[in-house]
């Protein structure tokens, strides 16, 4: 019931390497000109590394994942745009706090660079109601538990809805945890979309 998926897609091996040279030559160009990251850092890249030629392959397999979720969710309204796209890159110690990305459908991510102890995203439920009470377990299910572990690999692509929260553990790793994450939206959404569910039949508007 009320089901959250997630989606996890793993890229063939010479995809996988083309798009992970790439990703990484233009990476350390844009942090050329920076110290490397101390314990507990981390990096994030400006968010329009999809309108760059080093991330062409990559949004080509987010071009070719999307379409097949949206049909799959039975969405009527199928044209849609990258919104944003940035690189991440995490030091040892580095954690990323739980958060979600607002004002968009999907967000994704894709695994350029990931390590033991440095391969795993946590989702979070996103039913806040069920913290209401929060009795103890005496064994942690999937039925029970608040919070979800996956675990990716190099050439990983995980694509979800993007109102669900989700957090990186502090790396256990001395090589860094690199990944590129991206937004969907909706193109020209207030034009095409249904109308507001909570608009009111034949209320007068508001002055």
């Amino acid at each position: 019931m009320f089901a959250t998926l997630v989606w996890k897609i793993e890229l063939e091996a010479r995809l996988r390497e083309a798009i992970g040279a790439q990703a990484l030559a233009a990476i350390a160009r844009l942090r050329r000109d920076l110290p490397p990251l101390a314990r507990g850092q981390g990096w994030q890249s400006v968010q329009s590394l999809h309108e760059l030629d080093d991330f062409r392959d990559l949004v080509s397999c987010v071009h070719r994942v999307v379409p097949g979720i949206l049909r799959f969710l039975r969405i009527g309204y199928d044209a849609y745009q990258v919104t944003a796209c940035w690189a991440t890159v995490l030091a040892t110690g580095a954690a990323h706090k739980m958060h979600q990305h607002p004002n968009n459908f999907l967000s994704g991510v894709y695994y350029v660079r990931t390590h033991p102890g440095a391969d795993t995203i946590n989702f979070h439920d996103p039913r806040n109601q069920t913290g209401i009470i929060r009795p103890p377990v005496v064994e942690l299910t999937a039925e029970n538990t608040d919070q979800v572990v996956v675990r990716v690999k190099d050439g990983t692509m995980l694509v979800f809805p993007a109102y669900l929260q989700h957090s990186v553990d502090a790396s256990a790793s001395e090589d860094e945890r690199i990944s590129i994450s991206f937004n969907i939206m909706f193109s020209s959404f207030t034009e095409n979309l249904s109308k507001p569910l909570w608009q009111p039949t034949g209320a007068k508007a508001a002055i």
